[in-house]
């Protein structure tokens, strides 16, 4: 029974890490909170929904529940959620960033969360919305431990898009660009680094991480408006518990998180889930403030 626990628990975490790793971003380099980051996730999986429906009626793809439509949804909630938080940025938060007021961002950010949340109920409607009916059988994978394909192919799809971050980031220029401006932004601006290009790549791949993770939680969930607003506390938790500003603190943080809701239904029901995060950004904060993996400053 705790095997199963174990196992749904790294199913979630594969989630949360990866919109953790956007909160984390954007938290490093641009200094600020953005609540309106769990919106990324419900309008990547909308997103994906719309290209799922208009090309849906295709064979699914071996055991999945889905076929070649979803992949290429995904491709296009990436895209087109990148392309959002650029243009959030550009209409909202640069303007602000410019009277280095970091608590106006924060309460914008609240506020940008609440409008797009509204704009999806609006165009979407709040009913729940799933990319296929068809129901994912589960298989024993190991004593003890069911899985279905879907949630499989979540894990690796995770594991795969972690790796390929830390090569773009520890290999190639633009990844060692963005660790010198989150070291030392005006260091950086002076070294001849174009800042400006740094921050829109900040959201292009804090978005589109966002945007996949949302999918994942739609495929092996369901995709509805408040998902994001779910979410966004437990991303939270698992970017302060890894340590703020550390990319491999908040895939860590999101492991971590995952396993502790799911281990926490048998103990306090599932109602409680959310607490656990809660609790847990708690402790981290009052025991040690800079998280497992953070720096100090």
């Amino acid at each position: 029974m705790i095997a199963q626990y174990l196992a749904d628990g790294v199913v979630l975490g594969a989630t949360l890490a990866l919109g953790a790793i956007g909160l984390t971003l954007t938290y490093d380099i641009l200094r600020f909170a953005n609540f309106a980051h769990g919106e990324f996730l419900t309008f990547g999986a909308y997103f994906a929904l719309l290209f799922t429906g208009a090309f849906s009626g295709g064979a699914a793809l071996g055991p999945f529940t889905f076929g070649w439509s979803l992949l290429g949804g995904l491709v296009v909630a990436l895209a087109a959620t990148a392309a959002l938080a650029l243009l959030l940025d550009a209409l909202l938060y640069r303007p602000l960033r410019r009277s280095e007021v970091a608590v106006a961002l924060v309460i914008a950010s609240f506020g940008a969360s609440l409008m797009l949340r509204n704009v999806i109920v609006f165009v979407w409607g709040p009913q729940p919305e799933y990319y296929t009916r068809t129901i994912a059988i589960a298989r024993e994978l190991l004593p003890g431990v069911r899985l279905n394909a879907n949630e499989v192919f979540v894990v690796l799809l995770a594991a795969a898009l972690m790796v390929a971050l830390h090569l773009f980031l520890a290999h190639t220029a633009l990844g060692r660009q963005m660790r010198a401006v989150s070291d030392n932004p005006a260091l950086a601006r002076v070294t001849g680094i174009d800042v400006a290009r740094v921050v829109r790549w900040v959201w292009i791949v804090g978005g589109g991480l966002a945007a996949i993770g949302g999918v994942m939680f739609g495929l092996t969930v369901q995709v509805s408006p408040e998902m994001g607003f779910t979410l966004i506390l437990p991303m939270f938790a698992a970017a302060i518990l890894g340590g703020i500003g550390s990319i491999y603190g908040a895939v860590l943080g999101g492991l971590i998180i995952g396993l502790a809701q799911s281990l926490s239904v048998p103990l306090i029901g599932p109602e409680y889930k959310p607490a656990v995060a809660f609790v847990l950004m708690f402790l981290i904060l009052l025991l040690h403030p800079t998280g497992l993996l953070g720096r100090r400053q």
